[in-house]
């Protein structure tokens, strides 16, 4: 854990969720032991949205949409998420909490790998959610800039990845998470902070094209 463990239930004893299919997807992550954002991160997520006025939204790396239904609870009626993942099992799973919520009107899913599917999407987006398989963030940060729109924001999760992104022995995905980090920062069309929510969350603004 990056915050103590004490410091988040506190932190989570104030966080009401805003519907009880979110509940269902937590418990099912516990019992799968499938990582999902948390509920701290979803406020942070909603909140986000909600200021920034967002519209359009795409996900890379959504598991069975845990963070997705955060964010499509945020969206105006009239807005949309895409959300691309490698496993069908997984959209199916979304898709049928996504209908429990009444918000299965709001996302489309896109199976496959994100690194092939980004480059084929049309326009751009108001907000990314970077949580792929974090071998693949130093590859797929070139692809997912341009579809950001100018004054968009890129989130990427776990950032700290354990704590071992922040050490001088890293390996494997904690070697690949710091280079992305990295990245991040001497990208020149970016304004980018990390913050140690969490595993980490990366937080950028797109600045210029």
């Amino acid at each position: 854990m990056i915050v103590h463990p004490e410091v988040e239930q506190y932190l989570q004893n104030f966080a009401p969720l805003p519907t009880p299919v979110l509940q269902e997807m937590a418990d099912e992550a516990a019992r799968t032991n499938f990582p999902i954002v948390g509920p701290l991160v979803g406020r942070l997520l909603y909140l986000l949205i909600e200021f920034g006025h967002v519209h359009t939204i795409l996900e890379c790396g959504s598991g069975f949409g845990y963070s997705a239904l955060w964010m499509a609870l945020a969206l105006p009626e009239n807005g949309s998420i895409t959300c691309i993942e490698y496993s069908q099992e997984n959209i199916e799973r979304a898709k049928t909490y996504f209908h429990k919520a009444g918000l299965l009107h709001k996302v489309t899913f896109r199976k496959g790998n994100a690194l092939e599917i980004v480059p084929t999407l049309p326009g751009t987006y108001d907000l990314i959610m970077n949580d792929v398989e974090k071998s693949q963030y130093p590859q797929l940060l070139p692809l997912l800039i341009p579809r950001l729109r100018v004054g968009g924001l890129l989130v990427t999760d776990n950032v700290l990845w354990k704590g071992e992104a922040a050490r001088d022995s890293r390996k494997g995905d904690a070697a690949m998470v710091h280079q992305y980090n990295q990245m991040l920062y001497r990208e020149k069309s970016l304004f980018t902070t990390l913050i140690p929510l969490r595993d980490g969350l990366g937080l950028s603004i797109k600045i210029q094209k």
